[in-house]
């Protein structure tokens, strides 16, 4: 089982082993070429999901957040949250609850957007990423309006660099922003910071490391 204590550096090196993790160059979202890709879906098999959400659980142990349950924003959170919430389950030998929404409200059957527990108390909403903010937001007010409090976002990787705002370079990263507008925390099971370390003390990735740190100075949050 995963360590606690070396969490992010195990992440960064499980994330590259299932190549879901990779350097090159990538076009983001928001236009830039970046030198790494980080794609959640690469996690695709039973033994890959399942040492997983071993580091979302060590993540969200670390954090020493209180919660009552946890919510998954469809569609990558849905996989996310059913796969912590049993191995939050195993590993603390205690039962959580969980829920996601679907995209689309159902008309027929038990219908509704909800499927899973009822969502009260204190929850704990867990993402790949944050990019734009607008999955956060998006259950930010699943939450509220089902008269639970979101009380943090767990997501896997945190790039830390500036967001997008008007098609100006915003001062802030997407992670800052999602805090500062919904007073929240953001708990990140690995970093830029992280993903920089690892390529700075691997010499098998030396051939990056000019490349990252230029990525780094121009639109990192530091």
């Amino acid at each position: 089982m995963v360590t606690i204590e070396n969490n992010s550096v195990n992440f960064v090196k499980f994330a590259l082993h299932c190549k879901a993790l990779r350097f090159g160059d990538f076009k983001t979202k928001s236009d830039r070429n970046s030198p790494y890709f980080f794609n959640i879906g690469c996690f695709d098999s039973g033994y890959s999901i399942s040492q997983l959400s071993r580091f979302y659980t060590n993540a969200l142990v670390n954090s020493g957040i209180v919660f009552d349950m946890i919510f998954g924003p469809a569609y990558k959170g849905i996989p996310l949250v059913i796969s912590t919430a049993i191995n939050y389950s195993l590993m603390l030998k205690k039962d959580i609850p969980f829920s996601f929404n679907r995209k689309e409200t159902k008309s027929h059957g038990e219908g509704g957007l909800l499927i899973g527990s009822q969502l009260k108390g204190k929850v704990v909403i867990i993402d790949d990423v944050i990019t734009s903010g607008i999955s956060a937001r998006e259950s930010i007010n699943i939450i509220k309006q089902s008269g639970a409090e979101p009380v943090a976002m767990l997501i896997a990787l945190d790039r830390m660099e500036c967001s997008i705002d008007n098609n100006t370079h915003s001062k802030r990263s997407a992670v800052q922003e999602v805090v500062e507008t919904y007073n929240i925390p953001v708990i990140s099971i690995a970093s830029l910071n992280d993903i920089f370390s690892n390529v700075m003390n691997d010499i098998n990735l030396s051939t990056h490391r000019e490349r990252i740190t230029q990525y780094r100075e121009k639109y990192g949050i530091l």
